[in-house]
């Protein structure tokens, strides 16, 4: 039935039911028996049946629109603006419009009287827009869990955060890192908070320090250039730089190239002495302080205050890598190794979630994986 719209009375026929059981299966109403709803359901997927958006809308007496919530510093990274042009084309499947919150939110009652659902992207708990969007009275799907207080959404989207960066990490290890770093975001975020723990988790696994400097949850390259400026002249020894926030890529180069570093080879043979000698394990902060199962960073060999090999280790190779792959990484020279987080499918993944959860195909409190890739590239040796 591909030359025209299949109807409800098409599923009815095909299914050997009543027009009103095939609603009431498909809308999970009524008292259907369960093995007659999974044949309906069958069926009309078979035949390849959709609802009518305008009918739904009126039987629910609903707006037709769903809500996007995007972090507030959202409108500058590649990542967020990939994401939402995803929702948008998937909502637009189930005809259902987007529409752009401010990231200063509005009150519950008003959200949900504008739309039928909504969509919040990396909640953080001290986002104060974030409470009353999830208890605005519609479902709500959330890219990442929401790790606050408040009433919890309808259904989540998730990454493994802890698996991408373990692979970050792996991998630089593997092409002779023996010292690697953190550029951590900052804030409660969900994905913050798994990197900043699979670091310090990483490390005591591996018996290394994991290097952390904490830096903007959107920092600029700016931001991350001087932080690594910072980095590598407090701890010359640190042979491998993985940075967290999408776009601050460059800056490391930047860092990295006016301290002479040379981008892509390891720097585990010219610093092999002081990274025997570092010890320890866990994850530092670089300023003298310890996660747990760590050491003191201050006055060791190759630190301030120290005599190590490692001081001024101009020339000697650092990799660079990133947790969030895009225009910067793809286009940077050397081009950056990254997990790519398909935002794209993301948020096709986020917006087709909660179209289900409205149109009853989900149950509320579903939960999905997204996946996600290692793309490796020349800034960590490996082709691009």
């Amino acid at each position: 039935m591909t030359s025209r719209t299949v109807t409800l009375l098409d599923v009815a026929r095909a299914a050997g039911v009543s027009k009103s059981t095939v609603s009431d299966a498909l809308q999970g109403s009524g008292r259907v028996a369960e093995a007659t709803r999974d044949r309906v359901r069958a069926v009309a997927e078979e035949l390849g049946y959709r609802p009518n958006s305008a009918a739904r809308r009126l039987r629910r007496a609903s707006t037709g629109a769903v809500g996007l919530h995007l972090p507030a510093t959202a409108t500058r990274l590649d990542y967020y603006m990939n994401l939402a042009f995803g929702a948008v084309e998937r909502a637009q499947e189930d005809g259902l419009d987007m529409v752009l919150l401010a990231p200063s939110g509005v009150a519950g009652g008003r959200i949900a009287s504008r739309v039928d659902g909504l969509l919040v992207i990396d909640p953080e708990p001290g986002d104060s827009a974030v409470p009353g969007l999830l208890d605005a009275g519609v479902p709500v799907v959330t890219g990442e869990r929401y790790l606050g207080p408040a009433t919890g959404p309808s259904g989540a989207v998730v990454c493994d955060n802890a698996a991408s960066l373990t692979a970050l990490l792996d991998h630089v290890a593997e092409r002779g890192a023996r010292h690697p770093a953190l550029l951590a975001p900052s804030g409660s975020s969900a994905w913050a908070t798994a990197l900043r723990a699979t670091a310090g988790s990483w490390g005591r696994a591996h018996g290394v320090t994991v290097t952390l400097r904490t830096v903007p949850f959107a920092a600029t390259p700016a931001e991350a250039e001087a932080a690594t400026r910072a980095l590598l002249a407090a701890d010359p020894a640190v042979d491998a730089v993985i940075c967290a926030p999408d776009g601050s890529a460059p800056g490391v180069l930047r860092a990295a190239a006016a301290l002479g570093r040379k981008i892509g080879a390891s720097g585990a043979s010219g610093a092999s002495s002081a990274c025997e000698a570092s010890g320890g394990n866990g994850a530092s902060d670089g300023n003298g302080r310890t996660g747990e199962g760590g050491r003191s960073e201050g006055g060791g060999p190759g630190r301030p205050g120290g005599t190590g090999a490692a001081v001024g280790l101009a020339g000697t190779g650092l990799l660079v890598a990133s947790c969030v792959d895009g225009t910067a990484t793809r286009g940077a020279e050397p081009p950056v190794t990254a997990v790519d987080l398909h935002p794209t499918a993301y948020g096709r993944a986020c917006a087709e979630l909660l179209c289900d959860i409205l149109a009853d195909r989900a149950a509320p409190d579903t939960v999905r994986r997204h996946s996600w890739s290692l793309e490796t590239r020349a800034s960590t040796g490996s082709p691009g």
